[in-house]
């Protein structure tokens, strides 16, 4: 073993020098193996990035969550209508929208559903002394919050009593504590939303919110927002199923005034329904069943929406993995490419120091050197180049998170797989320059 170690080891010293005597040659050269090394890390890490994301927004909307959202009305699509017929059924068909009543149903009726949650919102500004911030003022019952794992920091959850009663009392964002409370105990102070004064008897605790899903789907922060029950902003606020006489001239002389261009006002009580199911299987019969319930709740006609948010997220998972796939297979094409460049150069590197070769053979040196010293070279040159492509592929990631704001996870199979390849690459492009330099005639590379 030490005999080796002497006789080949004097071959990759020699290899070394020859990288060190062409260093520009060599930098040139390990490029391609740094720029691959580069492209296969930050793309790894952009898609390790993404499925991240989609996996926080899976947590944030729930486990095995329904939601049924209102949407412009239309005919039950399962009728066989002429579009005279179904302009005339719409005309005689009438739905209240969504409603409280049809939570309940949902909640009293469905085996196969363990919680309900009606949400309602409105834009309000909260006042106190004489501080005023914009927020979401969010009707809710004590399930949203188990719904979608939120926790609160200080205080309790609604009573039942608050719930029915419609008790002014509220739970705020993190957000919101800090802009009027700043280091003063919240629970038992009063804020003001509109006309109303709203007691305090909760804090939710902060979530770093950086999912890009939409709130159609059930997901936005808490941080900006007050929680009030579902009755106490049917009762004290605004009940939008509640339309008075001069409210209704109001939009008819809005609408004739449009002519329809622009978007219906919501007149729906409700902005959405949460649903959960007890178990994953049952998911998209009880979707289904909702969906059937909530038609003839609304007469045969299509104002709602049910949405599985979970699975259009594990979807986009799917779609998601194929993308990265795709990017690194681009990137991995790379580092081939950067294989190619470095037995090029050797190739190029035999031909000039044919005399060289020929001066070892004449001395001694077997085949086996001949083609130790140039294999170690293109494999030291792509060592060389995979580790800073592994430093340099950090640094981009890292680069692209900070500026783009878009979130990457270097992993550490990302950095051995395009390391591994590297070298790979390195020896087995490397081996076909070794092999012609060790085939050379003595005699001939002496004349050269």
């Amino acid at each position: 073993m030490k005999a080796y170690v002497q006789r080949y080891g004097h071959d990759v010293v020699s290899g070394l020098e020859a990288i060190f005597t062409n260093k520009v040659k060599s930098f040139l050269t390990a490029l391609g193996i740094i720029f691959g090394v580069a492209a296969v890390i930050s793309m790894l890490a952009i898609g390790n990035g993404a499925q991240q994301e989609i996996l926080e927004q899976i947590k944030m909307v729930g486990v095995n969550n329904i939601i049924v959202s209102p949407t412009e009305t239309s005919i039950d699509q399962d009728q066989d209508e002429s579009s005279a017929d179904a302009a005339q059924i719409s005309t005689k068909k009438f739905s209240k929208g969504l409603t409280l009543l049809d939570a309940q149903a949902i909640e009293q009726i469905l085996p196969t559903v363990s919680k309900v949650s009606p949400v309602i919102d409105f834009n309000y500004s909260a006042i106190l002394n004489g501080k005023s911030k914009p927020v979401v003022l969010e009707g809710v019952t004590n399930s949203y919050f188990e719904l979608f794992e939120i926790n609160l920091s200080f205080g309790e959850l609604f009573t039942t009593e608050q719930s029915e009663d419609g008790f002014p009392v509220c739970i705020i964002g993190d957000n919101i504590r800090k802009v009027f409370f700043n280091q003063e105990d919240p629970i038992g102070q009063k804020i003001k939303c509109g006309q109303t004064w709203l007691k305090v008897v909760g804090v939710i605790e902060r979530r770093d919110f950086t999912a890009s899903a939409s709130d159609e789907m059930g997901i936005s922060s808490t941080d900006n927002k007050i929680f009030i029950p579902a009755k106490t902003m049917l009762l004290r606020f605004k009940n939008r199923s509640l339309i008075r006489a001069d409210e209704v001239e109001e939009m008819i002389s809005r609408r004739n005034q449009e002519s329809g261009n622009s978007a219906s006002e919501n007149l729906n009580q409700l902005d959405k329904i949460i649903i959960q199911v007890a178990e994953t299987e049952q998911l998209s019969s009880t979707a289904e069943v909702v969906r059937r319930m909530m038609l003839r709740r609304h007469n045969g006609l299509y104002d709602f929406e049910v949405t599985i948010p979970e699975l259009l997220l594990k979807q986009q998972q799917r779609t998601k993995k194929i993308f990265n796939i795709v990017l690194g297979v681009i990137a991995g094409i790379s580092l081939i490419v950067g294989g190619i460049g470095i037995m090029n150069i050797m190739l190029a590197s035999v031909m000039e120091r044919i005399r060289e070769i020929g001066v070892r053979q004449a001395i001694g040196a077997s085949r086996k050197d001949i083609i130790v010293q140039f294999l170690s070279e293109s494999t030291i040159i792509s060592v060389s180049g995979g580790i800073i492509g592994i430093i340099l592929g950090v640094v981009l990631s890292k680069t692209i998170t900070a500026v783009f704001d878009i979130g990457t996870i270097v992993s550490a199979f990302s950095i051995i797989i395009s390391f591994g390849v590297s070298v790979l690459v390195g020896v087995i492009f490397g081996y076909i320059p070794a092999k012609r330099a060790a085939e050379q005639d003595p005699v001939n590379s002496l004349r050269y």
